[in-house]
């Protein structure tokens, strides 16, 4: 195995722009490995973020995401309470042709080689039970299956913490933290989406979804028939909703979206729901409240954080309630500022960063 550290300004143009700590190129070829894990930051504490197993076109394109990826947990993190960094790894290639016990354990013996300053978790292209091998080479590992003293499905805090910033998004628009009798389209019910649509039905909204996969859409129907399915995204959009909860892939907020869309909120459990930064500054000139996805989607990590000290279900749903006074929060800057919530939210992370990260300067002595 071979690997090859690179300094912070140091390597690609990327790279030394990006401002991490460290980027790490991790190479097995007996088993297949070609990895990247990126630290953006250990000001709070050791980073923390998944691992995403993908085809990449090319070792440039898995740079430039894992890069981003790692950025955006550090923001995740602070502004989700954490006590961790952020960091990110991905290992490139089609996990259905390449995924093995020997190249999961080559990751891990690497990832043991940073000696806890990035600590590994779930991602696209990985699950709980990957983790249960990798964490046979290290034990910077979170997000084990529950036969390994793991916490099991990170998605049920993942939708708890989004409903949360739901509940906070209808407060500052309605004045009332409910979404009882406002129409909510949720785009994908997934592992995530469908456990929200549940607590949207509980709360009284009126829920209209759609999804790829027939199979999840039966699955939502059959625990609650009164709910409403269109065929499409674009059919989803043009439903009358007040409410557009994106819990399927990135980017589903474009220009045009922002252009046309009826709803007043967006709030969901994707990733990078916005196809560009610029999209926020159209919803705000439209009257449209956009709650940032790093914030409200918080969940999982607060589980799997949960996780390195013993899970308590209890203490991980509290920590994650804790999102709606996060969100308010950061509605409240934004509009007293001047400034989109994403700014507003980058403000918080940032200033945390800051206030605990120079805490670490304070000498304790031997």
């Amino acid at each position: 195995m071979t690997h090859v550290f690179t300094a912070p300004h140091q390597g690609s143009d990327s790279t030394a722009r990006s401002g991490h700590e460290q980027v790490a190129f991790c190479q097995d070829p007996r088993s297949g490995l070609q990895a990247i894990i990126a630290i953006y930051s250990t000001a709070l504490g050791p980073s923390l973020g998944g691992t995403r197993f993908y085809p990449y076109g090319s070792e440039d394109e898995a740079l430039a995401d894992v890069l981003r990826l790692s950025a955006a947990m550090a923001y995740k993190n602070a502004l989700a309470g954490l006590d961790h960094g952020g960091g990110k790894a991905v290992i490139i290639g089609n996990p259905a042709e390449l995924k093995s016990e020997a190249l999961l354990r080559a990751y891990g013996r690497f990832i043991d080689s940073l000696g806890g300053r990035y600590i590994t978790a779930c991602d696209v292209g990985t699950y709980s039970e990957d983790m249960d091998v990798i964490a046979r080479e290290s034990r910077w590992v979170t997000g084990r299956t529950a036969a390994y003293g793991g916490a099991g499905d990170s998605s049920v805090l993942t939708a708890l913490g989004v409903f949360a910033g739901l509940r906070a998004a209808a407060g500052h628009v309605w004045g009332s933290p409910s979404l009882r009798g406002r129409r909510v389209g949720v785009e994908g019910v997934g592992k995530v989406g469908r456990k929200l649509v549940s607590h949207l039905v509980e709360d009284g909204a009126e829920v209209v979804i759609c999804d790829v996969s027939a199979a999840a859409v039966d699955g939502v129907r059959a625990r609650h028939p009164e709910v409403e399915v269109v065929a499409s995204a674009a059919d989803l959009l043009a439903a009358g909703l007040d409410v557009f909860a994106p819990c399927a892939l990135g980017g589903s907020v474009d220009d045009q979206v922002a252009a046309t869309l009826e709803a007043k909120v967006i709030c969901g459990g994707a990733n990078n729901q916005l196809a560009h930064p610029g999209v926020e500054k159209l919803l705000a000139d439209r009257g449209i409240l956009y709650a940032p996805d790093y914030v409200v989607n918080a969940g999982g990590v607060i589980q799997v954080a949960d996780e390195l000290a013993g899970f308590s279900f209890e203490r991980a749903r509290a920590r994650a309630e804790q999102i709606f006074g996060t969100t308010t929060r950061i509605f409240q800057i934004a509009d007293s500022d001047g400034v989109p919530p994403s700014a507003a939210a980058d403000r918080l992370a940032e200033q945390r960063m800051a206030d605990v990260g120079r805490l670490r300067g304070i000498w304790l002595g031997s």
